[in-house]
């Protein structure tokens, strides 16, 4: 029998698996520690896998609805711009008409009504980043307003005529099951205003008009021009009422980003808190398994120096 061997096969196969298993602990954690996350597939996350995938498929919704909700609020705001300056416009042409009855005089009526027309159809017709026609109705290639100048709307049977924007109202999903919609038209815009206008223009037009050739008012032009005052004075109202549901959809887009910026913190801190490495505990990990390999590696070494003649007596 061999007395030269302390450690057994099995001892020697025990503290190899020790070594094994120290190495992989120290090589998980340095990976970890590089990376800054606990693991590189989703596997490696264990029981957190499902909740981790969840989470940011979740997130990734929200952030498709953000982006969404963001260009609404651009155009809502471009819109209450807009209606603000079209609000302006009907009051000019109330101006213009008021100063004609008051003046007794109306010369200059038809060179301000039709800078209103232009001004206002250009409004109307303008497009967004995209190109496309912002009161378009869902025709986002067609100009809302087809007539070109104010002589244009007489002709019409109503100023209705003039727009050829579609009906359909641009909306966003803003979460799960929740849209809002944003989008006008330019007929719902400002029909009240162009009607206005071709009312004035049709008057204009016939044999009692002739505004630019008056030097004073006939009874038929003054009668006319004070019912046109309460006409655009109710285009206006109108259009002061299109831009208060402006501003509260506008609102109501506000808060579905605060919603949206929110949910954002809440799932960006949950997955961190599976997937990141947590620094100062992988630091205290790294330290006790550099130990435990260190251990282990001295154990195995020691163990195959050892020998029963260590501890038999010396003869003299």
């Amino acid at each position: 029998m061999s007395i030269d061997r302390v450690s057994t096969a099995a001892q020697t196969a025990f503290f190899l698996t020790q070594i094994q298993n120290a190495g992989s602990a120290l090589d998980k954690v340095q990976e970890q520690i590089a990376s800054g996350k606990n693991a590189n597939t989703y596997a490696g996350f264990g029981d957190k896998a499902q909740v981790l995938t969840a989470t940011i498929a979740a997130n990734a919704r929200n952030d498709a609805y953000t982006n969404a909700t963001k260009f609404a609020v651009t155009q809502t705001d471009l819109q209450d711009t807009q209606l603000a300056s079209l609000s302006s416009l009907a009051m000019s042409l109330k101006k213009a008409v008021s100063d004609a009855v008051a003046n007794n005089e109306a010369t200059t009526l038809m060179t301000q009504a039709q800078s209103i027309f232009d001004q206002a159809s250009a409004i109307l017709n303008s497009k967004d980043a995209n190109g496309d026609y912002i009161y378009s109705g869902g025709k986002t290639d067609v100009a809302p307003v087809s007539v070109g100048t104010l002589a244009g709307l007489v002709p019409l049977p109503g100023a209705a005529q003039a727009f050829a924007n579609g009906d359909l109202k641009k909306s966003v999903q803003v979460a799960d099951g929740v849209t809002v919609s944003y989008g006008m038209t330019a007929s719902d815009i400002a029909t009240g205003l162009m009607q206005a206008l071709k009312d004035i223009a049709d008057f204009d037009a016939g044999g009692g008009g002739n505004f630019n050739g008056a030097a004073t008012l006939s009874a038929a032009q003054n009668t006319f021009l004070t019912n046109a005052i309460a006409q655009v004075t109710t285009a206006n109202t109108a259009l002061n009422a299109t831009a208060a549901s402006n501003g509260y959809v506008s609102n109501r887009l506000t808060d579905a980003q605060s919603q949206q910026d929110s949910l954002n913190t809440v799932y960006k801190k949950f997955t961190s808190d599976i997937q990141d490495t947590n620094m100062a505990e992988a630091a205290t990990r790294l330290s006790l398994n550099q130990t435990q390999l260190q251990a282990a590696l001295q154990v195995t070494a020691g163990l195959h120096q050892l020998s029963l003649l260590n501890y038999l007596p010396i003869q003299s």
